[in-house]
Formats: structure tokens, sequence, C-alpha cells
């Protein structure tokens, strides 16, 4: 993983976190690791009505997630973190080709994004531990995150595969180069 170290957290606020997410702490911890390390973080903010009201404090990013100062933030309104945002704006201007994605919620805002950017042609590695989501009527919240792991290690984008790795993989990889 050569280049411009970049990740992008996605939807850690407050307002979202007001639905008890699995393993906040540890998905938080996990987050701050790859922050720190981190040449560029992209914070992406999720915005509607409800209590994450842009400015509010739902819509602020969790109070222990470290924000460098260079940190570039984008407001999305959908799941997708492209759809009618700045974000494809931003990376072109920043000439991030590729970026490792975290965040929450799994099965939503983070599934959508890593699909509609792999198929984009950004290089996208996921940090496989640094995701969370709730559990759901359907499936409990480690079974969604062990499922969608799955899932994006196998998608098929030919040329461009999402890469799944643990933080502790990304940052030795980091180190390493």
């Amino acid at each position: 993983m050569s280049g411009k170290r970049v990740v992008m957290v996605v939807d850690m606020q407050n307002g979202v976190f007001a639905t008890p997410r699995v393993g906040r702490e540890r998905c938080a911890a996990l987050i701050n690791q790859l922050t720190r390390a981190a040449d560029q973080v992209i914070f992406i903010q999720h915005c509607e009505e409800g209590g994450l009201e842009e400015g509010s404090d739902g819509f602020q990013i969790l109070p222990e997630l470290y924000q460098p100062d260079n940190a570039l933030y984008v407001t999305k309104t959908a799941c997708d973190s492209f759809y009618k945002t700045s974000l494809e704006t931003v990376l072109r201007e920043q000439d991030i080709n590729a970026f490792v994605i975290c965040g929450c919620a799994t099965d939503y805002c983070v599934d959508t994004t890593i699909k509609n950017g792999a198929s984009r042609g950004y290089a996208i590695t996921v940090a496989g531990d640094a995701h969370t989501t709730a559990n759901r009527a359907a499936a409990d919240a480690h079974t969604l995150i062990e499922h969608h792991n799955e899932v994006w290690r196998t998608l098929i984008v030919p040329g461009n595969p999402v890469r799944v790795k643990s933080v502790e993989t990304i940052l030795h990889e980091w180190q390493a180069n």
C-alpha cells in the first residue's frame, strides 16, 4: 500500500450512535489508530432530519475520535457517500485514488460507499475490524459484520478487487512503505 495513506471514516456521529452499535469503544480505538497514522483523513457525515441536522450535536463526530487538523469533511444525505456529494471532487482535488474505509453502519452506508467507490475505480481497502452496525431483525451485528467482510472480499470488480484487512495489517503495511 504505497502512496498517500488515506482513511475515510463513515458516519461515526453522535446521532448515528443514538442507536446502540456493537463494539463502539473497540471500533473507535481502531479507527483512531488509523487516523493517527494516516496522511489524510476524510470524515463522511450523514445529514437528515430527526437528530442529524447539520450543526446539531447529533451531526458531530463522536468525541472519542481523533480529528487531525488537516481532516476533510463531506456531508451526505444518502447511504452512498458519493451520491450528490462533493466526495468525488474532494478525492480528485487531493489526488486520491485509493483509501482505507471504516465506520458505521456496515450494512448500509459503509457497504454502499464501498460498492459504489469500487465501481468508480477507487482502490479500496476495508478495515475489516473497524466498522460496526446495530443488531437487525434478520441478523445480529456480529453476523452482519462478518457477512459483509466476506462479501467485500469476494466482490467481483474486474481489475479492482476490494481488499479486507485488519487494522494491524494495514498499519504494518504502511510502516513497511
